[in-house]
This record gives C-alpha cells, sequence and structure tokens, in this order.
C-alpha cells in the first residue's frame, strides 16, 4: 500500500508543481449568495480578517457561453469580500455558475463553484404593518402585509408570548392571518412574523428577519408597564408641582405689572362719606359756614321789600236782581278810581290773597 502512495506524491507534484496553489484551493471560502426580496443578490466569500488575498468572480449562466466578471464588488478596507448583482443581472430558473479566481504571488487559480438556482436563493423581506383584532369568545386576530411581489409564493411564522410566559411558541401559517383562541385579558402579548418562499415556488431556507413587534393586552403586570408607570409617577409628583409653582409666580409677576391695566378694567368706587366728615362733625351741618361763604353776601340774599294785599271780589251776573249795594246799609258804590278796602260784611267778597 505504501508504493502506490510514494507514487502519488511525485506525480502531485508533477501536476501542481512547488508553490501555494494547493494551499490556495484547500483554503478558498466557500460563496454565499442570496437574492434579497428579488431586487438585487450578492455573493459573499469571506471577511477581511479571513482573506488575505484579492479574489476574483466570474459568471455565467446555463445558456451563456462566456463568463461574466462582477460589475460591483463588495470591499473591506480595500479587501474584495463579495460581490453585489443588479436586479437586471438575475435570471431565475436558470443554472447559475459562479467562478472564484485567487491572485497570488502574480499567479491565479481558478476555483470552480457548485451550480446553484437563484429561485433558491430568495430572502423575502420581513412583515409590515401588524394588526392586532380582538374577535368575538376571547380570540384574536393577527394580519399583516408583506413587501415581497409575490405574495402566494411565501409561507410565514408566527411566535408570541405573553408577560405571564417563559419561552416563545411559534407556529407556521399559510396565508396572511392569524388567529389566537382563548386569549387571556389579564396578559401581555407580544407577535411576531417571519417569512420563506414556500415549497411551491424555491426549495431555499432563507427565513426573512422577523417583523417589528406587535403588543396586545394588559401591561398592568409587564416590566415595561412599570418602568412607564414609575415615569409618570415622577412626573405628577415632582414635575407638576413644580411647573404649577412657576406658573403661579410668573402670573403674580405678570400681575403686578399689568395693576394699571386693571384699574382700567375694573375702576374703584369712589366713597364721598370722607370728604363731608367736617361738614357734620365740625359745622353742625351749616353748609355756609362750611363752604366759607361771608356773612355780608348771606345778608345780601335776603328780601328787603314788602308786598301789598291785593283783593280779587266776584260780581254778580247781569242779569241777576240781586242789587248790587243796599240803600239801607251801605253807601254807594265808589267812583272809578284805586279800589277801597272792602267791608267785613261784603257778600260779594270771596277771597283775597296777596300777589
Amino acid at each position: 500500500m505504501a508504493v502506490p502512495g510514494t507514487f502519488l506524491v511525485p506525480l502531485l507534484l508533477l501536476l501542481y508543481g512547488p508553490g501555494p496553489y494547493p494551499a490556495a484551493a484547500q483554503s478558498h471560502p466557500g460563496v454565499e449568495c442570496v437574492l434579497f426580496n428579488e431586487e438585487y443578490m450578492t455573493c459573499k466569500w469571506g471577511t477581511r480578517e479571513t482573506l488575505s488575498v484579492n479574489y476574483s468572480l466570474y459568471y455565467r449562466y446555463k445558456n451563456a457561453s462566456d463568463k461574466v466578471e462582477c460589475k460591483h464588488y463588495l470591499q473591506d478596507h480595500g479587501v474584495r469580500v463579495g460581490c453585489y448583482f443588479k436586479r437586471n443581472e438575475l435570471i431565475q430558473f436558470q443554472s447559475f455558475h459562479v467562478f472564484i479566481n485567487a491572485s497570488i504571488d502574480g499567479k491565479t487559480l481558478e476555483i470552480p463553484s457548485k451550480r446553484m438556482l437563484l429561485q433558491d436563493l430568495v430572502k423575502p423581506e420581513a412583515p409590515v404593518n401588524l394588526t392586532i383584532r380582538n374577535m368575538s369568545n376571547n380570540q384574536l386576530q393577527l394580519t399583516w402585509a408583506t413587501p415581497y411581489p409575490k405574495a402566494r409564493c411565501l409561507e410565514h411564522a408566527v411566535k408570541y408570548k405573553s408577560n405571564k410566559d417563559t419561552s416563545w411558541t411559534e407556529l407556521s401559517v399559510n396565508g396572511d392571518v392569524f388567529s389566537l383562541p382563548s386569549v387571556d385579558y389579564e396578559k401581555y402579548y407580544t407577535f411576531y412574523v417571519r417569512s420563506k418562499i414556500n415549497k411551491y415556488c424555491g426549495s431555499t431556507q432563507f427565513w426573512s428577519e422577523w417583523s417589528a413587534p406587535v403588543f396586545w393586552g394588559s401591561k398592568s403586570t409587564s416590566k415595561g408597564t412599570m418602568e412607564e408607570q414609575l415615569h409618570w409617577f415622577k412626573i405628577h409628583t415632582i414635575l407638576v408641582p413644580i411647573a404649577s409653582c412657576l406658573l403661579l409666580l410668573v402670573l403674580v409677576i405678570l400681575l403686578m405689572r399689568i395693576e394699571r391695566v386693571w384699574v382700567i378694567l375694573m375702576p374703584r368706587i369712589p366713597n364721598p362719606s370722607k370728604n363731608f366728615d367736617e361738614l357734620f362733625i365740625t359745622h353742625n351741618g351749616d353748609f355756609q359756614e362750611w363752604a366759607g361763604v361771608p356773612k355780608d353776601v348771606v345778608e345780601s340774599f335776603k328780601p328787603n321789600y314788602s308786598e301789598n294785599i291785593c283783593y280779587v271780589t266776584e260780581l254778580p251776573p247781569k242779569d241777576s236782581h240781586e242789587p248790587l249795594w243796599d240803600s239801607s246799609n251801605h253807601a254807594p258804590p265808589p267812583m272809578p278810581g284805586p279800589p277801597a278796602a272792602p267791608s267785613e260784611h261784603s257778600p260779594y267778597q270771596k277771597s283775597y290773597g296777596r300777589v
């Protein structure tokens, strides 16, 4: 058995010759290609820490005879670590061959890769717009949307956990609706959804990333709720009183500064009683003395004339036969002239007065 082995060693040296090529072939990194949501694809073969030389990538499809070099290399600090393919460079349902050339000391060693199908490399984007509806009989309905252009080619997985559970529950779902029966209203639930290509459209094993979480239920016992309640407690017990005091102080300052405005808007009613205290206390209500009117002026306003008495009598009607005078008791009436004083017993005297 040693003879064949001894014979193979010179043969390998003859075929490959001295140099690092066998080592390079043994240590070449594996190529991992991922088609993201059918929008672009990346093929990576290592990182800057694992690569010591630059690699060049060539590819071709089944019906193409010539190989095409990568047009957009991914680099990490000047070291090529992958290739970026645009959407117009991708063809599904055709065999896809990738070749990597390693340049070492000016010499090139071609390392062929295995055949791949792009439909098996699809990684869809994570679901979005998660919505929870509370149905009858304590049942929840979770729905979502997908950015992947072929929604019928997807299968989904939903994982959920309440605040009282210690582990996640993950279930497979066909379609974009998930129902959870018999939920506990005292619990606080968290839901995530992810997607991948189903068996009818490919054989990929790439799941999308988990979606953003959606929550439902009572937060009274959740950790996040306790922190939120503590936050609001600090606000109500510390910030609110301080803010109220500052607001009151500002209002007081403003009121002091706009006192003139208050006087204009709400004028005070004057009280004149204090101005007349001297009139009633000192001068006993004598207005002339209180006002300082001289006595000679007061005397000048007193009347210094007399009035004559004017007697008014009523004459009898013309058709009356009553004599105007009684010859036995009175004298005939005087001639026209100044009126004489009437007799006390005159029957025609009605009234008298002063004019």
